[in-house]
């Protein structure tokens, strides 16, 4: 287990984990699970209409730091703090793969969206990208990092990997040659969260200096800037809607914002976390905003009323990730208490 020095700084990173991954054979038998990450060593499923437990995957000896779905939504990555990274089969609960290579805490997964490539940041400034069919290489190593890396998103045509750092750099990765191909700067400390739109033009950025940037990925120029609150209001979690046209994001506070994406104006707020959101994800649909919290839930929102539809209790840690299945049915949580859960409507 960390120590009490590391947990007061790794307390800090957030989570990030990209939402839009590619389809491998095979689908869920049920189509209705959300899934969930924490630290008890544990994966499981969970209901959000009844809060009944569906599937606990068991295999991490430490902390799960972060959970994706590929996009298909047949397998499923956890990476922990005992240096690998697992992929599950959601459906029977059996680990397929243990990627081990790391040398230190992962702190993000995400899946190439055609499924063929899985992306991993760690504490130890490393962005590794894996065969996630075999199990059997690292494809690569990417280390011009200075600092953990605390975000990894993949582009949708799965043609660039950007990494977010405690740098205070954006990096945007040819993933084919392994060369760093943008070096994006402007915030003025830890970057926690990257996130692609979805048609691959903008890129966009939560940091702990307080600010939201959107930047193009192809010229390095950055298009907006917005001020989220003050000095010591931290950006954990920003993510796009799929139709590009807002932006939500989580911060410290335990407040969740949505933003309107080419004005930098905010829409609404969403109040009702009693602590630090660590993670949020938008439904592919764009019907419902997910978000997991430092109070140990995971709520269900609608954002274009501010609703709160569900509140799914079950992790005895602070969540760290939460990810929607690709059909906006399903979602997975990763928590301090050492599980993954998966939920089900």
């Amino acid at each position: 287990m960390p120590s009490a020095t590391e947990e007061s700084v790794d307390s800090q990173i957030p989570i990030a984990v990209n939402a839009e991954e590619p389809k491998p054979k095979g689908e869920l038998k049920d189509p209705k699970l959300l899934t969930s990450g924490s630290v008890d060593d544990t994966t499981g499923a969970w209901s959000p209409a009844t809060d009944r437990q569906v599937t606990e995957l068991k295999g991490h000896s430490n902390w799960v730091r972060s959970v994706a779905w590929s996009h298909g939504a047949g397998r499923l990555a956890s990476g922990s703090d005992d240096k690998t990274i697992k992929i599950w089969d959601p459906v029977t609960g059996q680990g397929l793969l243990t990627l081990k290579g790391h040398a230190d805490y992962i702190y993000s997964v995400a899946w190439s969206h055609d499924a063929t490539r899985l992306a991993s940041g760690s504490k130890n400034s490393e962005v590794r990208i894996w065969d996630p069919v075999t199990g059997q290489q690292c494809v690569s190593k990417l280390m011009i990092h200075s600092g953990c890396v605390t975000s990894v998103a993949w582009s949708h045509d799965s043609s660039r990997l950007a990494s977010g750092s405690v740098d205070q750099t954006i990096k945007i990765w040819d993933p084919a040659t392994g060369q760093c191909v943008s070096n994006l700067r402007g915030h003025g400390n830890w970057v926690s969260s990257v996130a692609w739109s979805h048609n691959s033009s903008r890129l966009a950025s939560g940091s702990h200096d307080g600010t939201i940037k959107i930047w193009d990925p192809a010229t390095g120029w950055c298009l907006l800037s917005t001020l989220r609150g003050g000095l010591f209001d931290y950006i954990y979690s920003v993510v796009w809607s799929h139709d590009e046209t807002r932006l939500a994001t989580s911060g410290n506070n335990g407040l969740i914002k949505i933003w309107d994406s080419t004005e930098g104006r905010c829409l609404s707020t969403l109040n009702g976390h009693t602590g630090p959101v660590y993670s949020i994800s938008w439904s592919p649909d764009a019907t419902r905003l997910a978000s997991g919290s430092k109070d140990k839930t995971v709520k269900v929102w609608n954002p274009a009323t501010g609703q709160c539809l569900s509140i799914l209790k079950g992790h005895l840690g602070a969540v760290r990730s939460v990810a929607w299945s690709p059909d906006a049915t399903r979602l997975v949580s990763g928590s301090d208490d050492q599980t993954v859960k998966i939920w089900n409507r």
